[in-house]
């Protein structure tokens, strides 16, 4: 009588057996790092709450109890990765090279992410891994004894350097190859010395070194540029920055 399966009585309430395992309940670290995977993919275009959803097997509306749209989303996801760059303790002697290896860590980190470094150039970043950036950068440079005005306009300059060159660089990679770009040099050194002398002397002289150098070198020179710049104010006298 042990083994005797019965049918349960009419009182006792019958619950519907599953198709499937319950689902684990969402969070926002699991949205951001869908959104994340889907960017390095197919880039900022194709990430929406419908393509996340999809990925966990669920609706749109689901996504709406942790993050409030797409553009809470991207900015999410853009700090996260700048939760990857590792920050210095600030060394006065040693500010130049800590201000450019801040740099190129977040240069690197964005092209690791496809176009991700689109979402920055409209927006101020202001998620807790972003502002930490912007501290220590900050106390970096006043440490050295760059004046306030000076280490906060350099700042402004230098993210959106870093943000613009990551984003051109990610366009042009979805574009071309890197034997496409090599050819593009070579065709657009070819185009500027066959310009007219009379009217572009220069161009036709120089078309090598216009061409010369590749994204790391570019990358580089403008740093230095901007870095160097920001050095030079220390040579004022106090107050005239």
């Amino acid at each position: 009588m042990s083994n005797l399966e019965l049918p349960p009585p009419p009182w006792q309430r019958t619950v519907p057996k599953r198709s499937r395992p319950v689902k684990a309940p969402l969070n926002r670290d699991e949205i951001v790092d869908a959104g994340l995977r889907l960017v390095v993919e197919e880039g900022v275009d194709a990430v929406s709450m419908r393509r996340i959803a999809a990925v966990f097997d669920t609706g749109a509306s689901s996504l709406y109890a942790h993050v409030a749209n797409k553009e809470e989303l991207l900015q999410l996801m853009y700090d996260r990765v700048c939760g990857l760059i590792e920050l210095p303790t600030p060394d006065p002697a040693r500010w130049t090279e800590q201000i450019k290896d801040i740099a190129r860590q977040g240069h690197a980190v964005l092209m690791r992410h496809n176009d991700l470094a689109r979402t920055a150039l409209a927006t101020v970043p202001s998620g807790p891994n972003s502002l930490r950036i912007t501290e220590v950068m900050l106390a970096v440079m006043l440490g050295a004894g760059v004046a306030p005005r000076v280490a906060a306009w350099a700042l402004d300059r230098l993210f959106l350097y870093i943000t613009a060159d990551a984003y051109e660089m990610s366009l042009q990679n979805k574009m071309l190859t890197a034997e496409g770009i090599e050819e593009l040099s070579g065709q657009l050194a070819d185009y500027f010395t066959n310009l007219p002398a009379e009217h572009f002397p220069y161009l036709r002289a120089n078309a090598g070194v216009i061409i010369a150098g590749d994204s790391t070198d570019r990358f580089e020179f403008g740093l230095d540029l901007i870095v160097d710049g920001i050095a030079r104010s220390l040579d004022k006298e106090p107050g005239g920055a």
